[in-house]
């Protein structure tokens, strides 16, 4: 055999293994996605999600508390309403007495070193269940989305987020946000974390289960992008770079390692996250289920992979458990 051949011997023992990764797997790595509802005492669990829930302002100490003294870093909070009255611009989004703006000024007080974004959409404050305002005939009108996105994304920085997300994928929105937030006095105080290439994928049935985001009629195909659409999602990480994104997003992850790659290349000086959806989620706790792997190992395997690809920040409902296993 050629000394060539020889590539075993670079890791026989398991520190040797470890040092194969470009980049090691840490805690600060995870950002753990919550369910923020508008009863102030709930706590609902999600039957769809094991083990997440909605959770009420009231009940985020006692749930936060002991992940933070584990090495939580970071969250980002998702409004589940019930209660508010829906319209056609989602006025409930950034209502003050609404759940994300609740929640952002509860965990400031309650944990000054956890770093809170928001997760910035309309879809479960409107009427309609869709991420922007509509037309007469139900497509979807892109100017005023994107005025409404930006002030709601605004609104969340003044509340005392470190970072807003807008994840409804409407064109222009991440110029239109960094404009407020510096006219705001609040472009140097936030982070601007784009979803720059959401795909419109079956992966998100979980999430809509739990925020009760579905559009009560069509469906997302005309803003999130087409699960084949590579050079779409290409020339949406290189858009949003231009327009002041902080943080590039590719979202589902684990279908979509080859977008994390183009976005590595196309974005190599900003952190690139990924977000581990709830059907990748739930699909890797039923395989754990039915006998096919074991869950801890399996999670490790997506995860690595994503980090592989490029990623620097990771979205997971498994968060709390690697705040164990790490």
């Amino acid at each position: 055999m050629d000394i060539s051949s020889i590539l075993q011997g670079g890791y026989q023992h398991p520190t040797s293994r470890s040092w194969q990764s470009r980049k090691p797997l840490v805690k600060s790595m995870f950002m753990y996605p919550i369910f923020i509802t508008d009863d102030p005492d709930a706590r609902v669990p999600v039957p769809t999600l094991p083990g997440q829930c909605r959770w009420g302002v009231n009940q985020l100490e006692g749930f936060l508390g002991p992940l933070v003294k584990k090495g939580l870093q970071s969250v980002i909070l998702f409004g589940v309403p019930f209660k508010c009255v829906k319209d056609g611009r989602g006025s409930p989004a950034d209502d003050e007495s609404g759940p994300v703006i609740q929640a952002i000024k509860k965990l400031r007080s309650l944990f000054p070193a956890l770093y809170i974004a928001c997760d910035v959409c309309l879809c479960e404050y409107t009427d309609h269940g869709h991420c922007g305002l509509i037309h007469t005939d139900g497509t979807i009108n892109t100017p005023p989305s994107v005025d409404r996105i930006a002030q709601v994304a605004v609104n969340y920085a003044k509340a005392g987020a470190h970072c807003v997300a807008p994840s409804d994928m409407m064109d222009g929105r991440i110029k239109a946000i960094k404009r407020g937030l510096i006219d705001a006095g609040l472009g140097n105080k936030c982070t601007l974390m784009s979803y720059s290439a959401k795909f419109a994928s079956s992966l998100y049935g979980p999430f809509r289960d739990a925020a009760g985001s579905v559009p009560s009629f069509g469906d997302r195909k005309c803003y999130q992008l087409p699960p084949s659409g590579r050079g779409l999602a290409r020339r949406a990480i290189q858009r949003d770079t231009a327009e002041g994104a902080d943080i590039i997003m590719v979202k589902p992850a684990l279908p979509y390692l080859d977008i994390i790659a183009d976005a590595a290349q196309l974005a190599p000086d900003h952190p690139l996250a990924c977000y581990q959806v709830s059907g990748e989620f739930a699909m890797i706790h039923a395989g754990a289920a039915a006998g096919v792997y074991e869950l801890k190992t399996m999670a490790f395997e997506s995860v690595e992979s994503m980090v592989r690809a490029g990623a620097t920040l990771i979205l997971s409902y498994f968060t709390p458990e690697f705040l164990e296993w790490l």
